[in-house]
């Protein structure tokens, strides 16, 4: 693996909401900053749970659409910036990966993780503790949200963790606003909470962007 200086195109962004409001449009906000503060409204700020996590509780790594290609796969050849072949059994045959986390390369899938934008653990205390194994499983390989799961090192998601924006950023400062915005489109999606020091933290930075 090596680093590299300059990041290839990012996964494909959603749409901006068409909620602009004309105060908004007043204020001279760009459509992406209406969507962007549009979602911060929309989030739930209350404590985490404090029921005990059981990563057991969030079946991962399934064929959601029966092609012989688990969810961690399509997100590697989704993501891949050189497509590797796709063999038997949907082995990956060469192809190159960049991990937004930390602008890693490198032509071995194997040392990459496919990280959950907001870990299962935080998920869970987010008000996915109350769900049925059918929406947790949902949410664990959800592939319809480009932002749910990203390809990227082992390390930097190591580092990582289950930590949420008040605790971790990627080390690649270039890529945290991207981050964050991704973070807030997940938990809206999903309708997961966040805890006020989490709140602070993504609305401070997002300030920034």
């Amino acid at each position: 693996m090596q680093a590299t200086s300059e990041a290839p195109a990012q996964k494909t962004r959603s749409a901006a909401s068409p909620a602009q409001t004309e105060e908004q449009v007043a204020a001279g906000q760009e459509p992406d900053d209406v969507e962007i503060s549009n979602l911060l409204i929309s989030l739930t700020i209350e404590p985490e749970s404090p029921d005990p996590y059981d990563r057991s509780l969030f079946k991962h790594w399934i064929d959601v659409d029966g092609d012989g290609c688990n969810a961690r796969r399509e997100v590697l050849i989704a993501e891949a910036i050189e497509a590797p072949t796709i063999g038997e059994r949907c082995d990956l045959i060469g192809g190159l990966w960049y991990s937004a986390y930390d602008g890693v390369e490198t032509d071995d899938d194997s040392s990459f993780d496919i990280d959950h934008m907001v870990p299962l653990s935080e998920a869970w205390d987010s008000g996915a503790n109350e769900w049925s194994s059918d929406r947790r499983r949902a949410l664990a390989n959800d592939l319809d949200l480009p932002q749910a799961l990203i390809a990227v090192s082992a390390s930097s998601n190591r580092s990582k963790g289950d930590k949420d924006p008040a605790d971790w950023l990627p080390p690649l400062q270039s890529y945290r606003c991207q981050y964050v915005e991704d973070w807030v489109r997940v938990k809206v999606k999903w309708e997961l909470s966040v805890d006020q020091r989490e709140f602070d933290a993504v609305r401070g930075i997002l300030a920034t962007c």
